[in-house]
């Protein structure tokens, strides 16, 4: 399994929310480019950045940063938030992402979404789905849908999607533990998918749980910023 650290820019700076409530940023660096090389000599190999910014005004905010951190390491990185057009995703990947997450485009704009990922291809391209109970939200957690996660991973996945990201808001940023029985539902589900749990990790035992129950990857903020998770018994999922 793969551990992510995440980075979450508002204002050109690293924050976490917590909830999802853009009213509860705490800044945690700012300098993502020395935030992302660290993670790198740590030994991590991938990131997730999210444009929170972007996400708010629908057209990525953020993009000068992920040239910056891009030429500066050679972490995969996968980049979301504003994403709302082929034209925004060429953009992004023009400036050195590996991969993709599109949450509220596939939402709200089935057709875009369909036209990205037949252009870039299901490994660059990641389902982002971002729950409150068990319902979609959206526009950085801002709203929320009336399309419930199982039948949206339903339609989804037929159509080519191999990698989901699913963050349950109400986890995110609260360091409580992530919502194992809800991604262990997902799995029973849908055994082929590849999937990332997002928010709420606040051990290594946490990753471990994680990791049995056949994750593909989760994500880490909050915990690694207040240095909760012991880098020796992080090890073992850095070197695979």
């Amino acid at each position: 399994m793969i551990v992510i650290p995440a980075i979450d820019l508002m204002n050109g700076q690293c924050v976490r929310l917590s909830q999802g409530d853009f009213e509860t940023q705490t800044v945690y660096s700012q300098d993502p480019v020395a935030t992302a090389r660290n993670f790198e000599a740590k030994g991590f190999t991938h990131l997730h950045m999210v444009d929170l910014d972007g996400a708010k005004a629908r057209f990525p905010k953020h993009l000068h940063i992920l040239k910056a951190v891009t030429d500066a390491t050679r972490l995969f990185i996968d980049f979301s938030g504003g994403i709302r057009s082929l034209q925004q995703a060429k953009e992004v990947f023009s400036q050195g992402a590996s991969a993709i997450t599109i949450g509220s485009m596939a939402v709200n704009d089935a057709e875009t979404t369909y036209t990205i990922i037949d252009t870039f291809g299901p490994e660059k391209v990641i389902l982002g789905a971002d729950v409150k109970g068990e319902f979609i939200a959206t526009a950085g957690w801002l709203e929320q849908s009336d399309k419930n996660i199982f039948s949206f991973l339903d339609f989804w996945l037929e159509k080519g999607f191999r990698k989901v990201m699913i963050t349950d808001v109400s986890k995110d940023g609260m360091m409580q533990g992530p919502s194992t029985p809800l991604y262990k539902s997902v799995l029973k589900r849908f055994p082929s998918v590849q999937l990332i749990a997002s928010g709420g990790i606040a051990s290594v035992e946490n990753i471990e749980d994680l990791n049995i129950i056949g994750c593909y990857g989760t994500i880490t903020g909050k915990a690694l910023y207040e240095n909760k998770l012991d880098d020796a018994a992080l090890q073992k999922f850095l070197k695979q």
